[in-house]
């Protein structure tokens, strides 16, 4: 449903159509894991990588295990997908003594 609405200013009912789905990311059962898992992805050509990202980044580093496998999961299938479309998206750090974080071609273009 979201690969045929992409691109048509339907962004707001997406996101809110995600938010119904996100919670169920879970569950044990195997087909419910599959089909989350394809909603995520279709939500994440049709809203784009960041948007997923952002759902993403709170749980990657949760103390419990359990929870931050699933979302290390979700993180990975994100990162296969759609590479490029997360360099946008991740934080502006600063340089320390040996290692240059900045991106001045990605600061020039956007």
């Amino acid at each position: 449903m979201a690969l045929g609405v992409a691109g048509l200013g339907c962004e707001d009912a997406l996101v809110h159509l995600l938010n119904y789905v996100w919670p169920n990311i879970f569950e044990t059962s195997p087909h419910v894991i599959n089909a989350v898992m394809e909603a995520i992805e279709g939500m994440r050509v049709a809203l784009g990588a960041a948007v997923i990202l952002n759902y993403c980044l709170q749980g990657l580093f949760h103390p419990a295990r359990k929870v931050r496998e699933v979302y290390w999961k979700i993180y990975n299938s994100l990162y296969i997908g759609s590479q490029d479309a997360l360099v946008a998206a991740y934080p502006v750090l600063e340089d320390v003594e040996n290692n240059i974080f900045s991106r001045p071609e990605l600061v020039m273009f956007i």
